[in-house]
């Protein structure tokens, strides 16, 4: 890659999420190549943990572009400048074709990206949603991950799809192991229970002493952090239990008031987030700088 740029010597250099590569090849092309213009977009997370990048992507970067409302102000605390572009999850959500997924009321579980986690979370999940006999399960299932990682936690009735979104917009409920696909289902319009897993119970202790120090929010879930207040329920560390989700589904499958004070602050979240198109308004921001 470094090889590349001092061959090409482009004009300008895009940036995009992935800073532990990302600010190494910056820094490399401020030092080698001071002419061209560097652009982050899709920044780190640097309002979530190692807020110290924040100085180094603000030294090393003419413009950065974030995809999340509340990054600006976090970048003007500092003295910096950061431009809210639009959120790409919006635009994928709008965009998804509005096909129908035939089931009776079913509560949809959404147990992450990646087998680790899935196996840590999935059990729980599953044992959760198995309190409502009245409501079917749908498990989705995540890119590269072979149908089979799936069948042993799974009994006969439970449905497994890879169509989530399509799974997440008819569903009665979401259990959901944080991550983007909190703002996916809040997008959506699907009521849900957030959980995460931390491997060591003892780092529990550690999780609650560092908080403060290590974290720049107080939520886990871009739901919440969004909103900048507890929306939806956020199962974490050792209050991710089966008693503990399991309340918060029957909050969610029986209360009425309750689910409609949450998606009230959905439609809060959609109007913060905007309409633009992320991808294409960076673009237009490049282009014309």
């Amino acid at each position: 890659m470094k090889y590349l740029l001092i061959a090409e010597n482009p004009d300008i250099l895009i940036l995009i999420d992935y800073p532990s590569f990302n600010l190494r090849i910056a820094s490399f092309c401020r030092k080698h190549l001071p002419r061209t213009k560097i652009y982050y977009y899709i920044p780190p997370k640097v309002w979530a943990w190692k807020r110290r990048r924040i100085h180094r992507i603000a030294r090393l970067c003419d413009r950065v572009l974030g995809i999340f409302p509340f990054e600006p102000a976090f970048y003007a605390r500092y003295g910096y400048q950061c431009t809210y572009v639009g959120n790409p999850t919006v635009e994928e959500i709008r965009q998804r074709p509005k096909d129908e997924f035939p089931k009776p009321p079913y509560i949809v579980i959404l147990p992450g990206s990646r087998p680790g986690e899935i196996s840590h979370c999935l059990p729980k999940m599953l044992s959760s949603a198995r309190q409502f006999p009245d409501y079917g399960i749908v498990v989705t299932a995540a890119p590269g991950i072979d149908d089979s990682f799936y069948t042993p936690y799974l009994r006969k009735g439970e449905t497994l799809t890879r169509h989530t979104l399509s799974a997440v917009a008819h569903a009665q409920a979401a259990i959901v192991n944080s991550g983007t696909a909190t703002l996916e289902t809040a997008l959506l319009n699907c009521p849900q229970v957030a959980v995460y897993h931390l491997a060591c119970s003892w780092l529990i202790g550690i999780f609650r002493w560092a908080q403060p120090l290590v974290f720049s929010i107080p939520y886990f879930t871009l739901v919440n952090i969004i909103a900048g207040r507890e929306v939806i329920k956020e199962c974490v560390a050792n209050d991710f239990t089966e008693v503990k989700i399991t309340a918060e589904l029957s909050r969610l499958l029986t209360d009425e008031e309750y689910k409609k004070e949450m998606l009230a602050q959905y439609e809060n979240i959609q109007a913060t987030l905007g309409t633009q198109p992320a991808a294409l308004t960076a673009a237009e921001i490049i282009v014309s700088a």
